[in-house]
């Protein structure tokens, strides 16, 4: 449930016809999604291995800290509290705010909604892990009913322009049509990001070895099956162009299949899968800032676990603030660019830590006096990456080429986020004099 509810947020609501605006085929438009869902899933795989070799609280944090040296690490954290976290939060956040106004027409702005559910969620995170959990798999279960709904009624109901047979590719082959399937893959990267936020909350799974490298590869399975389904019953009612043409598909479906019962119906679901994709972000990110706290890289009284829920409250509400300070200061479509420009930076150097994590375990084997086959036998074995390291390079690639495409096609908001990354770095170097 945290896998899945780290990944589906308001994107496959939302970002289909961002992806239809930049490739205009069905085939181009299938294409880009199940090849989003195979980089996921071959980060996935990197991230299981990880999850067995370095089973500690901050996941992703930990592996760059141990690979690499505590700096890469810690710009990680700042750029998941400043850029990937807070602003994914706060763009979800402003979906939620507009869908929930959609059905309760609440004299209240957007704006004001979406602070107002962070700080909801910011409260029930502080009253223990069990909370924020039970929340958590609550809502993941309603929005896995309300994507199977908007399939069936997709499928069953609507009658339209449909698959119709037509050319695979919308040109000639060329670099443009190749760049612009790149910038296609920025919102379908989006939808796609988050299974990482699992690791976080590694250090109060009772088996993590165990439960975090299937929960891993079963979550993001599900969501490349759910993610296909959606995106098919999208075209099959809508066209390649209709989808093009509306901010709202689910909406449009639902609107063909019910009338506006079924658009109420659909906005009603949509309001409770972003809620539910804020709530794990609440849950697990903050664990991140708490271990750069105990690490002596940021303020200690961030490092604290309150007295009765033993969760790092201070953590929790900073992560709050910050999203919903992003909330109010940008818009939906600034903030996806910007964070997909960082944050596939990272996916790319923890995925090229395993190949660390893999010479380390196969140095000390040999330094104990067994064989080079005896390797397999080191803390990984419990998981190992299929097809690596042929896998795994592919995925540092993907990644590589995904930041290019995304700051190629949109680079004063990429810059932004890279700017954010930067300032880190004399923010590195305060927090470890202020150490000594």
């Amino acid at each position: 449930m945290i896998v899945m509810g780290g990944i589906i947020g308001s994107g496959i609501f939302i970002n289909p016809y961002v992806v239809a605006r930049q490739v205009h085929t069905p085939a181009l438009i299938l294409g880009a999604w199940l090849a989003g869902g195979l980089v996921a899933l071959l980060g996935a795989f990197v991230y299981a291995e990880l999850a067995v070799r370095r089973p500690e609280v901050g996941g992703q944090y930990a592996y760059l800290r141990d690979a690499y040296h505590p700096s890469v690490a810690f710009l990680y954290g700042w750029a998941l509290l400043l850029v990937i976290q807070s602003g994914g939060m706060a763009a979800v956040a402003v979906t939620f705010a507009r869908y929930f106004n959609e059905v309760t027409h609440a004299p209240v702005s957007d704006r004001a909604v979406a602070v107002l559910a962070l700080a909801l969620l910011t409260v029930v995170n502080c009253l223990g892990v069990r909370a924020g959990s039970n929340v958590q798999s609550i809502l993941m279960v309603l929005k896995i009913l309300a994507i199977v709904a908007l399939v069936a009624c997709g499928l069953l109901l609507t009658g339209g322009p449909g698959l119709v047979s037509g050319p695979v590719l919308d040109r000639p082959l060329s670099a443009g049509l190749v760049a612009d399937f790149g910038a296609a893959m920025t919102p379908v990267m989006f939808a796609y990001g988050g299974w990482q936020t699992a690791s976080f909350v590694s250090g109060e799974m009772r088996d993590p070895r165990r439960d975090l490298a299937r929960g891993l590869l079963v979550g993001v399975v599900g969501v490349i099956v759910l993610y296909a389904a959606v995106n098919f019953v999208y075209l099959y009612a809508l066209g390649a162009e209709g989808l093009a043409a509306t901010t709202t598909p689910a909406s449009s479906i639902m609107r063909l299949a019910l009338g506006e019962r079924g658009a109420r119906l659909i906005a009603v679901g949509i309001t409770i899968s972003t809620l539910g994709f804020l709530s794990q972000g609440m849950l697990t990110a903050p664990r991140v800032y708490y271990a750069m706290a105990e690490d002596g890289l940021f303020f200690k009284s961030v490092a604290r676990l309150a007295s009765r829920t033993r969760v790092p409250s201070l953590a929790i509400a900073l992560q709050g603030a910050l999203a919903a300070l992003i909330a109010l200061s940008g818009t939906y479509e600034q903030i996806l660019n910007y964070v997909v420009s960082v944050d596939f930076i990272w996916f790319g150097l923890t995925a090229a830590s395993l190949f660390a994590f893999r010479r380390r375990a196969l140095a000390a084997t040999l330094r104990a006096g067994r064989d080079e086959s005896a390797a397999s036998g080191d803390e990984g074995a419990a998981f190992r990456v299929p097809g690596h390291p042929l896998t795994t390079t592919l995925f540092v690639v993907a990644c590589a080429l995904i930041v290019a495409a995304t700051i190629y096609k949109y680079p004063s908001n990429s810059a932004v986020g890279l700017s954010i990354v930067l300032a880190g770095i004399p923010a590195y170097f305060f927090w470890r004099w202020w150490r000594r």
